[in-house]
Formats: C-alpha cells, sequence, structure tokens
C-alpha cells in the first residue's frame, strides 16, 4: 500500500489527486495538507481519514478544531514534517507558488518520491532540487508529456523539446489588454485550475514557469526549448528528435491523466479519465507566441538564462503583481512591468544557498510592492 500525503489538498491539483486515489486501490492518504481553507479540508479528513493534516494558516487551529486520531500541526514546520514523515512514501507537493520549495526538500532529504506539481519549486531553488532527481516525476501536463515522450529515448539524440501552451483567454483578443478585468482573466478556455495559475496563463508567465522547469527537469539549454501555441491543449508537449521526427503526447485536457501517471509511475493503470475521441477532433493548429503583447514569458526565458537568484526575484515579483492583479489594484498590462522592474534592480546570487533563496524571496516580494506603491495610479 502506497502512503501518500498532499500538501495543497484542497486545490485544484489536490482534490483531483484525492479523486484518483479514491480509484486507486493500493494506494491511501496518510496526510493532507491546506493553507486556510478548514471546510473543505475538514470533509476531507471525514472521507480519508488521514493520520496526520497541516493547516498552513496558524490561526485556523482552533477552527479545525480535534479531529479523533489524526495528528493536526500547523505552519511551514508542520508541512516539512509531513512531508519528511517516516511513513510517507510519496508526496505530492501541489503548494501554490515558492511555498513549495522548503517542503519539497525536506521531501527530498528524507529520500521521498516526490511527485511534483509546484513549478516554482524548481524556479526559485532547481539547482537544489535537481540533486535528488532519481526522486522527482513531473505532474504538470507539459512536463508529465516530455516525461513520457522521453521514456527509452537517448538524451543525445534530442534535438529540442517543444512545450505547448494554449494561448490563454486572451489569444484572439482584439481589446486594449491594458483594461481587461479580473474575471475576463480567470475564463481559461481549456483547463480549470486555481486563480493564480489562470492568471499566469493569462499572462503566458506560467508557460515561461514552465519552460525553466523543464530546463531543470530534463536538463535542457534554454535555446532547446521552444513554446507554441495550441488553442486546442490536444497534444500536451513534443520532442523533436535530431533527425527531424516529432513524438507528442496527446489526450483528454484533464489534470487527473498526469496526476494518475505520477502516482502509479512507472506502471500505466486504467483511468476514471474519458478516452480522448479522435473522430471528434475538427483541427490542430500552431503558432508562435506573441511576446510583444504577453511579455512574460520572454522575461522568464531572460531570468532563466541569466540564471542564479534572478528566476527567485521574477517568481516572486510575479506572485506580488498577480495577487496586487486579483484584487483590481493594477491593470493586466502592469503585471510585466512590475515584474520587469524588480528584476533590473537585482544583482544575481549564483549558486544560492537555499537560506539564500529564501531571503531573496522575502526581499524581491518587499521590492515588488515598494514598486507598485510607488508608480500607483501609473500601472492601472
Amino acid at each position: 500500500m502506497l502512503n501518500i500525503a498532499i500538501l495543497g489538498s484542497t486545490g485544484s491539483i489536490g482534490t483531483q489527486t484525492l479523486e484518483v486515489i479514491k480509484h486507486l486501490p493500493d494506494c491511501q492518504v496518510f496526510g493532507l495538507s491546506a493553507n486556510s481553507n478548514v471546510a473543505l479540508l475538514k470533509e476531507q479528513i471525514n472521507i480519508h481519514q488521514p493520520k496526520m493534516v497541516v493547516i498552513g494558516d496558524q490561526s485556523k487551529v482552533k477552527e479545525l478544531g480535534k479531529c479523533s486520531g489524526v495528528s493536526i500541526s500547523a505552519g511551514n514546520d508542520g508541512l516539512c514534517e509531513l512531508a519528511s514523515h517516516p511513513e510517507v512514501d510519496l508526496v505530492v507537493v501541489a503548494l501554490v507558488g515558492a511555498a513549495g520549495l522548503q517542503p519539497t526538500i525536506a521531501a527530498l532529504q528524507a529520500g521521498k518520491r516526490v511527485a511534483l506539481a509546484n513549478k516554482e519549486t524548481l524556479v526559485a531553488g532547481g539547482h537544489l532540487v535537481m540533486e535528488y532527481r532519481e526522486q522527482l516525476i513531473p505532474i504538470d501536463s507539459e512536463h508529465s508529456a516530455i516525461w513520457q515522450c522521453l521514456d527509452g529515448k537517448n538524451i543525445s539524440e534530442v534535438k529540442e523539446i517543444i512545450l505547448t501552451a494554449s494561448g490563454g483567454p486572451f489569444l484572439n483578443y482584439t481589446g486594449e489588454l491594458a483594461k481587461v478585468t479580473v474575471m475576463q482573466a480567470l475564463k481559461h478556455p481549456n483547463w480549470d485550475m486555481g486563480g493564480k495559475i489562470t492568471i499566469d496563463s493569462a499572462t503566458l508567465m506560467n508557460k515561461g514557469l514552465e519552460v525553466i522547469e523543464a530546463h531543470w527537469l530534463f536538463g535542457f539549454d534554454y535555446d532547446k526549448i521552444e513554446v507554441v501555441i495550441h488553442p486546442q491543449s490536444i497534444i500536451h508537449s513534443m520532442v523533436r528528435f535530431c533527425d527531424g521526427t516529432i513524438i507528442a503526447q496527446l489526450g483528454t485536457t484533464d489534470m487527473r491523466l498526469p496526476i494518475q501517471y505520477a502516482l502509479t509511475y512507472p506502471q500505466i493503470k486504467p483511468s476514471i479519465v474519458p478516452d480522448l475521441d479522435l473522430t471528434k477532433l475538427s483541427e490542430l493548429t500552431f503558432a508562435k507566441p506573441d511576446l510583444e503583447r504577453f511579455p512574460c514569458l520572454k522575461l522568464a526565458y531572460q531570468a532563466g538564462k541569466i540564471g542564479g537568484t534572478l528566476p527567485t526575484v521574477m517568481n516572486a515579483a510575479n506572485e506580488i503583481a498577480v495577487e496586487l492583479f486579483m484584487q483590481e489594484k493594477i491593470s493586466f498590462t502592469a503585471i510585466p512591468q512590475l515584474i520587469e522592474m524588480v528584476m533590473e534592480e537585482h544583482q544575481p546570487i549564483f549558486n544560492p544557498t537555499l537560506n539564500e533563496i529564501l531571503e531573496i524571496d522575502i526581499s524581491a516580494r518587499e521590492a515588488a510592492m515598494k514598486v507598485a506603491n510607488q508608480l500607483k495610479g501609473r500601472m492601472k
């Protein structure tokens, strides 16, 4: 029986992971964590009967109350304790943002297998995480696709990897991007995701983060990682080999597929997801991303190529910018403006320690708030 801990169980990936586990008889939930959604966490505790629960927001511990037979802890220390618990076999990291870095490293150092759905962990601390590459398997649909396309292949024969992007809700938008609303940005055409990742998809920052993630996971230089717009989201990513042939992974637009692949790897088991009906596909189209309209992708390539702590700073500034946009304090087009300004002020540190990364993450967030306050009224 595989004991699984889910960090971020009340989010989109976490809830879908629990759906998958219900249909895998050799998997069981050992531990759950949520940041502040106590109501849903209580429901999950009643259904899945975990032995350990962590609430990220320490002020919510009393609200969670006592649960029979369940050990309850709080905060980052609790997350790291759950991630490294001796009885845990596999840790699903579905936390949002850079908060996933420390518990991921704690799990890896404890010898756990990690199913990673938190791309910011590799963006901020890729060189630290990849010391344990044999214990990692990606959940992101694009990286799961690349993983499957490369299975059994000689890496030296690969010419490039191709990450597909839907283009988000504004791919064919003809109005002013500066005037789009939060509700418009949250209407992703293909995927049902959490708020932060949906906004990242709208700006193409999500794809930029995935480029950096792919660099670390698969060891390719940035000039061998291409992004193409594929609005149908049927091909989840591709690999082009040195002879020009391309292997692509196709599937239903449903995150439960890559989640299950990560949980059962190297085995492939029947899924609760409906099969993809190829006869119902009218077209598969591709286009180059527009880096002028969506400069976040360009900023991510820039941060990745320079390296060091610049991706950490870019990610932290992006998290603040997205939060401010969702609070309607800055415009959609102000997101890349703010990120670029914070990046320009940073002098990267190369081969940083975990403590240096954490300190820079905090200082970058402070810098982003400072920039936003200075430009208040000019970033709408």
